[in-house]
């Protein structure tokens, strides 16, 4: 997946755990976990709902890079 996170970095910053960022936005721990490794891409509100929660942008979360294969089509 070629969908990339600096969650984890952001919500250390905040000084809260996975469960309180899961709180934060109105989704469980294990969503929050397994956004943290990559294991799941997030909706468009819940990545900006992420992101405001941080105070960051989206983009400062969230980098998506292409691996040469699935070029997007215009």
């Amino acid at each position: 997946m070629p969908l990339y996170n600096r969650l984890k970095e952001h919500r250390n910053k905040l000084g809260v755990n996975q469960e309180e960022m899961g709180r934060l936005v109105g989704v469980s721990r294990q969503t929050i976990s397994l956004i943290e490794r990559g294991d799941y891409s997030p909706s468009v509100t819940l990545a900006l709902k992420l992101a405001a929660a941080c105070g960051v942008t989206v983009e400062d979360i969230f980098r998506y890079e292409e691996d040469g294969t699935d070029k997007i089509r215009a």
